[in-house]
């Protein structure tokens, strides 16, 4: 093969690849790369439309509806997925997390699993509880939440101050002391410190 074949091939994934990432993650934003909070470039920042997310009675969760990020409260998310071992993993040092942090933080972990199809809520609920789960469980089934803050895979977390900024963000099974340490950081910024 020639060696111009092998660069427009390249480069033809570069581009396919790229153009995935955008359509899943959206476009960037950049940083001023300013560490003050209260620098800005001029522009006026605004915070996200908060979406509504449903849900579900399950142990320690309601069957309602919850706005994130949360009016005038620290917002936590965990994203899961029943289908997912790290999940399972993970839930241990988020139930000590959501323990350690109290009530000042919505706590919440959401799934955008088909409930209904490729999961019924039953099962979900079942999941939920033989994993010890004991906190607000969201549906997210437009994965519209999940486009806009999943931090990579699965699981994913995200703490959003009141403003409805991301303090906090990353993927993975994270321990108890990194979720509060995230969670913490939203809330120093809440507090202005």
């Amino acid at each position: 093969m020639r060696r111009r074949d092998v660069l427009a091939g390249l480069a033809s994934v570069g581009v396919v690849g790229g153009g995935g990432v955008l359509a899943v993650r959206g476009v960037p934003s950049f940083e001023t790369g300013s560490d003050d909070p209260e620098a800005t470039d001029g522009a006026e920042t605004t915070a996200p439309d908060p979406i509504a997310i449903e849900t579900v009675e399950a142990p320690g969760s309601e069957a309602g509806e919850v706005r994130i990020p949360a009016p005038e409260r620290v917002t936590f998310v965990d994203f899961f997925g029943t289908w997912c071992p790290p999940c399972i993993e993970q839930m241990p040092a988020l139930a000590e997390a959501n323990d350690r942090i109290g009530s000042d933080v919505l706590f919440l972990s959401v799934t955008n699993e088909a409930v209904g199809s490729s999961v019924t809520e039953d099962e979900l609920v079942d999941w939920w509880d033989e994993h010890d789960g004991d906190w607000l469980l969201g549906l997210d089934p437009t994965a519209e939440l999940t486009s806009r803050y999943l931090a990579g895979g699965y699981p994913s977390a995200v703490a959003i101050d009141t403003d409805g900024r991301v303090q906090w963000s990353d993927s993975g099974v994270k321990t108890a002391d990194e979720l509060v340490a995230g969670i913490e950081r939203a809330l120093e910024a809440e507090a202005g410190t």
